[in-house]
């Protein structure tokens, strides 16, 4: 299966179950699991290792990295 099988067959499953969205491609599902996982507070590390990233700074998945909670001058230190 290629990539254009693949976008076929998301797309049909998508019409099945009453979805439409423009330009649906496959990657939007491993963009939807990462950016799940990190909204759920999953580490970083574990969600780089789920979504077999070689190198964090790939990741530009992390919608709240402007929140200020998140925000390392912001937070609190752990203790």
């Amino acid at each position: 299966m290629d990539r254009h099988a693949a976008t076929r067959r998301l797309k049909h499953l998508a019409h099945a179950a009453g979805i439409w969205m423009p330009r649906m491609h496959p990657h939007m599902l491993r963009h939807t699991f990462v950016t799940t996982m990190l909204d759920a507070g999953v580490s970083l590390r574990d969600v780089q290792i789920a979504a077999r990233y070689a190198d964090p700074r790939t990741m530009r998945y992390d919608r709240a990295r402007k929140n200020l909670d998140r925000h390392p001058t912001t937070s609190s230190p752990r203790t």
